[in-house]
């Protein structure tokens, strides 16, 4: 069963909560961070992204760029900018977009969870990916990036938020650029940290929705620790992390979609031939083409928009083998493009749902040749694939919206 607890949260105040939170790290690339820091000083993007500090042409990976990382995160405690709770807490993180609400709880996961499999994986990790928030997060003893966790919605957790929401103002409730309204809701009575904790030790297991990485980085310097300390009780901060938990009820994945580089050398009447032997083809009335049901794909070449449904012959029944993705993957990039490996092969290349269709078109326009527009993966589909303790292909699921940084801290100790 999931064991979670509370913890003292370094957050930032009421006043400064709208200008410190940030969308995740590795959604920016060096420039882009550099631009969102310099418009909003105050972002923990600048703690995530430390470089962003340096002047251009930095190392991303220096020690001197970890080290600053600690010194600001150390700062804006200092300054007031954040504050710690002196009392180890629960905290509810809601989220509206778009008229669609989806209330976490945030809690310490527990590491031993992660490593005997009650958090349940979906995706690999990379081990270079790793090395970096590994290091970010041993420097500063903290874990800035909570992990992104699903569970099988249940009558008491869903009673017991409900009654937090509705009757407990929130501490924080601000909107951000992109239209997310985010509320926070504090969690200190001793009763109801202990229904919730009971609540939680029903739950047979939780899932990574997203955070894979992070979750594997966490982890790996829990085990750090545990080597410094080797008469570690169990009770360290160092056993946990950083998690909000969602019931699968509430969740939504968006598409996410792929772009090709080249034809891989065939003609376009080739390339719907090649297509043909594994789909039904027909040229879709609608420009772009979203497809409507799982087993359809849009096609885009040449500026028009393909039906794409997959034949049945092809169709696997297994948790992985019945994904779209997998469907593509398996029957399309590797036998007409040779693309074994999406996550190193240059001529592939993948664009998250929320920037829209529109974004293919836009990127067929400037220097690709073709795109595939996918119908989302479920998140009975995620469920399905880690219970089995099977592996997603890479890109097989974006979530909307994404969880900010910088508006609870879990610090670590040494």
């Amino acid at each position: 069963m999931a064991v979670i607890r509370p913890f003292r949260a370094l957050r930032p105040t009421k006043e400064t909560a709208a200008r410190v939170a940030a969308l995740p790290y590795d959604v920016y690339n060096t420039a882009e961070a550099r631009e969102v820091v310099k418009a909003e000083p105050m972002s923990f993007l600048g703690i995530d992204r430390a470089e962003t500090a340096f002047p251009e042409g930095q190392d991303l990976y220096a020690p001197e760029v970890y080290a600053k990382a600690d010194e600001m995160l150390r700062q804006a405690e200092s300054e007031g900018i954040m504050q710690q709770d002196q009392k180890a807490c629960y905290y509810l993180y809601e989220l509206t977009m778009e008229g669609r609400v989806q209330t976490g709880l945030v809690a310490c996961s527990s590491v031993d969870d992660y490593l005997n499999g009650v958090i349940r994986k979906h995706e690999n990790t990379l081990e270079a990916k790793e090395q970096d928030r590994i290091r970010h997060v041993d420097t500063c003893s903290a874990q800035t990036g909570p992990i992104f966790l699903a569970y099988r919605a249940q009558d008491a957790i869903r009673e017991l938020v409900q009654n937090i929401r509705e009757n407990q103002p929130a501490e924080q409730d601000f909107t951000s650029d992109d239209g997310i309204r985010h509320r926070v809701f504090l969690i200190s009575d001793d009763a109801q940290i202990a229904a919730i904790s009971d609540a939680f030790a029903q739950v047979e297991c939780t899932y990574i929705a997203d955070g894979h990485h992070r979750a594997a980085s966490a982890v790996k310097v829990s085990l750090m620790r545990r080597k410094e300390h080797p008469d570690y009780t169990g009770e360290e901060e160092f056993n946990y992390f950083l998690s909000v938990l969602f019931p699968d009820e509430e969740l939504k994945i968006m598409d996410y979609n792929r772009v090709l580089k080249d034809l891989s050398g065939l003609t376009q009447n080739e390339m719907l031939e090649k297509l043909c032997e594994k789909c039904y083809l027909e040229m879709a009335l609608e420009s772009p083409y979203h497809p409507e049901k799982k087993g359809e794909m849009g096609f885009l070449m040449d500026g028009q928009w393909y039906r794409l449904q997959a034949r049945p012959d092809f169709i696997k029944e297994d948790p992985v083998g019945a994904l779209d993705v997998s469907f593509l993957q398996r029957e399309i990039l590797t036998p007409v493009w040779k693309i074994d490996d999406p996550r190193t092969d240059s001529r592939i290349d993948f664009v998250g749902g929320i920037r829209g269709l529109e974004e293919l078109e836009r990127r067929c326009e400037n220097g690709c040749a073709a795109a595939f527009a996918m119908y989302p993966t479920s998140i009975e589909e995620l469920l399905e694939v880690a219970d089995a303790n099977l592996l997603m292909p890479p890109k097989s699921t974006w979530f909307e919206p994404k969880l900010r940084s910088g508006l609870f801290i879990h610090k670590i100790e040494r």
